[in-house]
């Protein structure tokens, strides 16, 4: 049974075809069109499509491709298996409960917690029982960046360097890259702490642009070896949801 799965980020569009759980192809887009749309459904011939989007508009596109293919418009409230405590599910970020669900999926009966590195990072854990109860939102990477710059009127703009690794800066620079990158590695390390409460055994999952980045900010860690990177775990949350949808 073939699926199209699309995720509809803030700055990319994310579109895999899978096999049931087999995962055939995998792509990210500026954006999208009817062209390319086509050619995987004549390429793959799926039988169904999920969509899951951050936006509150819908693009022109997906009204077309719903045309052509049954369409489900993944919500919050299709928890496919998880249960999910979150107190008002309907402002809960799609993206970030289909990346519990792909988590749980992937591990069932086991603690996981997983790190999105995007425009923000969020922190979402869930428990062996499949319980989501909520989870944290800060300042990405690049926002940090950003916003040293713009609320300033004397820091530079600078760019990340995944082989920083020293403790305090000598220069405006250094002391701006110390603070960001420091910053958010204590705060990753802080948060994985936090969560290693609920069990001995936690899987920790990077996903995200910047999860790759992450990983080294952590790779001298205690958590080093609990860390797993899955780059697709939202599109895997989505196809989770929509086989569950059907059943």
């Amino acid at each position: 049974m073939t699926s199209l799965v699309i995720d509809i980020g803030n700055t990319l569009i994310k579109i895999a075809v899978f096999n049931l759980d087999v995962m055939l192809e995998a792509n990210q887009y500026e954006s999208i069109d009817e062209p390319a749309l086509d050619g995987l459904l004549s390429k793959y011939n799926p039988v169904k499509a999920i969509v899951s989007s951050v936006k509150k508009s819908k693009e022109p596109w997906q009204a077309i491709l719903g045309q052509k293919i049954p369409l489900i418009q993944f919500n919050t409230f299709m928890t496919s298996g998880i249960n999910n405590h979150y107190l008002t599910p309907e402002t809960l970020g799609p993206d970030r409960l289909a990346a519990v669900i792909g988590a749980y999926h992937m591990f069932p009966g086991q603690n996981s917690l997983v790190i999105t590195g995007g425009t923000a990072i969020t922190y979402d854990g869930v428990d062996a029982e499949g319980n989501y109860f909520g989870g944290s939102i800060s300042p990405g990477l690049n926002m940090r960046y950003k916003a040293l710059n713009n609320y300033t009127a004397g820091l530079p703009l600078i760019e990340a360097d995944a082989d920083f690794d020293t403790t305090y800066g000598n220069n405006t620079t250094t002391a701006i890259r110390s603070g960001v990158q420091n910053g958010i590695k204590y705060e990753l390390t802080g948060f994985i702490e936090s969560y290693k409460t609920v069990g001995e055994q936690l899987n920790i999952i990077l996903s995200g642009g910047d999860s790759i980045f992450f990983d080294t900010l952590l790779k001298n860690s205690i958590f080093a070896r609990y860390i797993k990177i899955e780059p697709y775990l939202v599109l895997k949350g989505l196809n989770a949801a929509i086989q569950k949808h059907n059943d």
